[in-house]
């Protein structure tokens, strides 16, 4: 069985940019991704949303429809980087992701945010948006 990998936020665009087959999946709510931020390219796919704010037990299945068409690779699959706020919901995302068949699985270690500081804000310690890399807002 794969393992998932962590990598940089830094790790993660040399990716994406290295690799025209990568996909960068945003595991926050609806919400999060529209309003707070992401990183420019992400799809959203939330691993958990409203209204009921419970993991979504079609999460790997519309993860599958975004690879693929749908359909299982055995090899050469396409990489399949995650992303939430700091790096928790989407490692829980990429376990289910291996759990079910995917073999080359990401998680940006810090997430979009990143952990808070001992102010308790986001954005200024570690994350995507910290490392000034490309995002946009709704």
């Amino acid at each position: 069985m794969s393992e998932i990998k962590t990598i940089s936020p830094r790790e993660a665009a040399k990716l994406l940019e290295s690799n025209p087959q990568a996909v960068l999946i945003d595991v926050r709510s609806t919400m999060e991704y529209m309003f707070v931020g992401h990183p420019k390219g992400a799809v959203s796919i939330p691993w958990i949303d409203e209204p009921h704010w419970k993991v979504d037990p079609e999460f790997s299945t519309h993860v599958r429809q975004l690879m693929l068409g749908g359909v299982a690779c055995e090899e050469d699959c396409a990489p399949i980087i995650l992303i939430c706020r700091s790096g928790k919901r989407s490692l829980e995302a990429g376990r289910k992701l291996i759990e079910d068949g995917f073999r080359e699985v990401y998680n940006v270690e810090g997430g979009f945010e990143g952990p808070l500081d001992e102010e308790h804000h986001r954005s200024s310690v570690a994350g995507w948006r910290f490392e000034g890399l490309p995002w946009e807002q709704c």
